[in-house]
């Protein structure tokens, strides 16, 4: 599990990463700041803060982050530490994994979800990054 950074800036534009629509990612994306996707990623996307999914943003594999606004399409697992935002024309193809949950009217959800307070998330392994940009579990 991933843990929030003490003064996470949620909104700060000049700490926002960008993926404009027309880019595409092949590999999963780790970042202490928030994430805004109009193109497409394959591969995982590990944020200490936000993942905001516009309307042209794909993703094709799983999301751990400390709140996420989805109006894209995603198919994998999402393990969402606070609130996670289905938009309406969001469509997601996983399971769900959060402490608060917002759909909008018109969105599609095709998966389990699971509600659970924050204590859980502090159960699950940590992530650690070694030095050769390998993804571990440590407990």
């Amino acid at each position: 599990m991933l843990r929030r950074k003490e003064k996470t800036q949620f909104e700060s534009a000049e700490k926002l990463n960008k993926l404009i629509e027309g880019t595409k990612i092949v590999g999963d994306i780790i970042t202490d700041t928030s994430l805004s996707i109009d193109g497409e990623i394959v591969g995982n996307i590990f944020s200490r803060s936000k993942v905001l999914i516009g309307e042209t943003g794909v993703v094709f594999g799983n999301i751990n982050c400390i709140e996420a606004d989805i109006e894209g399409k995603i198919t994998g697992s999402l393990e969402i530490e606070n609130l996670l935002i289905l938009r309406e024309k969001s469509k997601i193809i996983g399971d769900i994994l959060t402490s608060k949950l917002h759909i909008e009217e018109g969105a599609i959800f095709l998966g389990s979800c699971q509600m659970s307070g924050q204590d859980s998330f502090r159960e699950q392994p940590n992530l650690v990054i070694s030095e050769d940009n390998a993804i571990n579990s440590t407990y």
